[in-house]
């Protein structure tokens, strides 16, 4: 016999597989082992040998002497699809004990509200493992320290491998055990979906009671079964080979069982509400989750678009940057890199819409595309003027007003309001959301030979145009309430005005309700030109930007500084949403910590009397704070803007790194169910 010494794989807390809350795990079904509870982020190998599985959440090694060890990340967190892990190894890499194999990002797994626990299994434990022996006082570990003593039969040098080692050929080695199992499950008529993780096939079953677990227990290559009731998953305990066995399932069923988003909401089926008791604030939170969770998959594309017009912007400005102009703005070249570095925020109501749907659990495609409708050139045109064979297009005129709201178009003779779509997220999230029970509903009532066609013809007709009837005017409504109350406070005092302004204005931003300002500072623009407000709403741009730099600057957790450290590059080049979506809103104080910043800076503008003249903003706007001739403004304009902007820096960063963020804050994150976040709020 011999002993083979196992590390831990991650820092934290040592505890029994019997602990683990997973049956599979605790009742030993894949196998002996130990748990631990992380803390840290990097991710060592717990054994030498060869990298024989990997998938997103859990990998897999081989020992010379045949001993197969299971490294399993967290429950559940097959469905986040690896996106809290950062991998370094693959399938046939040969790796040492103690090599840093990856990184986790446990407060991304917290933040879904899963269970961080990580297990190490001996997946073939009958077949090759002795005994193992956890080393006494070895409960606080840090990675790569030694946690037990794992003594391998010596047969297990000359014996071959047991059967749960990936097939390497065509898989038609695993047919007659996948057909077995769908026997065993109750047949192909009461299977409903299939999806797998890195060792268990879970099935959604028509009726769960009629699969033989006996039956299917007793079969070689399966290790086990376990009904999930709170997940309604009846799952097959496969082991490595679990991705072959997987295919030839599949295969014999037919694509109709493949359903990736189902993991997601079995998850969510299990998820218990941590949010606040009071109703607006739960919906407000239901609302929050929503959006960033949307935002989520889109954030890297939003910061690179951010960057690359923060670059632009610099070489195409020949009279503040002439020693790096090379881009003349008028060129082809530059529209082309401005069309390429802006086109995910012009069309972002497409790119959400995508994203909400899955996450809603809606059709995505028919969701994109009422997101496209709402930024289709012809749709824009119905409420502004546009070019038509040479000829500027006034568009048709305005058929009254709703509550100083005015009514641009109408449709089926009733009159509606039609904001600017383009750039916006709230209306289309809300689409995400309305789109699911629609469409579920006319799956359900449609013929068969129909539903290919009128399900997503009348879901784009329903949802689309409940979005330009009641959506969109609402929203405008809202704006315009807004819109009045800002230019109200500018005309009565601008310090005070600054200091709300910058607080608050941002905020806005979230919702879309700040298109109705804009209005207002093109308003001061063409009148006098240049804006007071624009100046205010400039600094807040410059807090977010300082607040995830906070973030960046104080947090240890790899992922998070690379998205963090874009987000202050983008908001610097004035794009903000990679910073708010991605980090500052997701962490909560990180937003309200940083609008301190935002206060301070408006203030100081209001109290100077700041004036800006372009539009262009945050840092990378500075060009717009140099009084042009002709222009009256004070002669220090651009030295208030610097210290307004020092200032509010030095303001975000400070209450962000000492108030508003920890890398242990993170696993507090207050989510909702995903499933139904956007029902809940709007019910409440």
């Amino acid at each position: 016999m011999a002993d083979t010494k196992v590390l831990a794989p991650l820092a934290g807390h040592v505890i029994s597989l019997a602990d683990v809350a997973d049956p599979v795990f605790s009742k030993k079904t894949m196998g002996d082992g130990f748990a631990l509870q992380p803390t840290g982020h990097d991710i060592v190998a717990p054994v030498s040998g060869v990298v024989i599985a990997t998938q997103g959440h859990a990998f897999g090694i081989r020992r010379s002497d045949g001993l197969e060890v299971l490294t399993h990340v967290g429950l559940e967190t097959v469905s986040l699809d690896g996106k809290p892990f950062e991998w370094r190894i693959k399938e046939g890499d040969q790796v040492n004990a103690g090599d840093h194999v990856g990184d986790v990002d446990l407060a991304e797994i917290k933040a879904a509200q899963l269970d961080t626990t990580t297990m190490v299994v001996f997946t073939n434990t009958a077949d090759v493992l002795d005994k193992l022996t956890l080393i006494s006082g070895k409960e606080n570990v840090s990675a790569g320290e030694t946690v037990a003593d794992a003594t391998v039969k010596t047969i297990a040098k000359v014996a071959p491998v047991a059967s749960s080692t990936p097939a390497k050929g065509n898989g038609t080695k695993y047919e007659p055990l996948a057909a077995d199992i769908i026997q065993g499950v109750g047949g192909a008529q009461n299977v409903d979906k299939v999806i797998h993780c890195i060792t268990r096939l879970r099935f959604y079953l028509k009726d769960h009671t009629v699969a033989d677990d006996h039956k299917i227990e007793s079969l070689n290559g399966v290790a086990g079964v376990n009904y999930a009731d709170s997940l309604g998953q009846y799952q097959v305990v496969i082991g490595p080979a679990v991705t072959d066995v997987y295919d030839e399932v599949v295969a014999q069923l037919g694509s109709s069982v493949v359903d990736d988003a189902a993991t997601a909401d079995a998850v969510a089926a299990t998820k218990q509400e941590k949010g606040s008791k009071n109703p607006l604030v739960h919906a407000f939170q239901a609302i929050i989750g929503t959006i960033t969770g949307s935002m989520m998959p889109i954030i890297g594309l939003l910061a690179a678009g951010g960057m690359l017009n923060g670059f632009l912007s610099l070489f195409s400005n020949k009279a503040s940057f002439p020693a790096i102009y090379f881009i003349d703005p008028a060129s082809s070249t530059f529209t082309i890199l401005q069309s390429m570095a802006m086109a995910p925020f012009y069309f972002l109501p497409i790119l959400v819409g995508f994203s909400a749907a899955q996450q809603l659990k809606s059709d995505p495609f028919v969701v994109a595309a009422i997101g496209a409708f709402l930024v289709k050139p012809d749709f824009i045109n119905l409420t502004t003027a546009h070019v038509v064979d040479g000829k500027v297009v006034q568009p048709a005129q305005a058929l009254g007003s709703l509550f100083g709201v005015s009514l641009n178009s109408s449709f089926f003779g009733l009159p509606i309001n039609i904001p600017s779509y383009a750039y916006s997220i709230f209306p289309i999230i809300f689409a995400a959301w309305l789109a699911r029970p629609v469409g579920n509903w006319l799956k359900k009532h449609l013929p068969l030979v129909l539903r290919s066609i009128f399900q997503p013809l009348l879901t784009l007709l329903i949802v689309g145009s409940v979005v330009v009837v009641v959506v969109g005017p609402a929203i405008t409504l809202v704006s315009q309430g807004i819109s009045t109350v800002v230019n109200w406070l500018l005309h009565l005092n601008y310090p005070l005005s600054g200091l709300i302004i910058g607080g608050l204005y941002q905020a806005l931003v979230i919702f879309g309700l700040h298109w109705m300002v804009v209005p207002l500072i093109a308003n001061e623009i063409a009148q006098t030109g240049h804006s007071t407000l624009n100046a205010i709403v400039n600094f807040t741009m410059i807090a977010q930007g300082a607040g995830v730099l906070a973030v960046w600057a104080k947090t240890k957790i790899p992922s998070l500084k690379g998205l963090a450290g874009a987000g202050f590059l983008s908001a610097m080049a004035g794009i903000t949403e990679p910073a708010m979506y991605g980090i500052n809103l997701k962490y909560g104080r990180v937003f309200w910590m940083a609008n301190i910043g935002g206060a301070v800076g408006g203030l100081i503008a209001g109290l100077f009397n700041l004036n800006m003249y372009g539009f262009t903003g945050s840092l990378i706007g500075f060009p717009s704070f140099a009084v042009p001739k002709g222009q009256t403004g004070a002669d220090n304009n651009m030295l208030i803007f610097w210290v307004a902007s020092i200032a509010t820096i030095a303001v975000s960063f400070a209450m962000v790194y000492f108030f508003g963020f920890k890398d242990s804050d993170t696993g507090q994150i207050k989510t909702v169910e995903k499933k139904n976040a956007f029902k809940d709020a709007v019910a409440k």
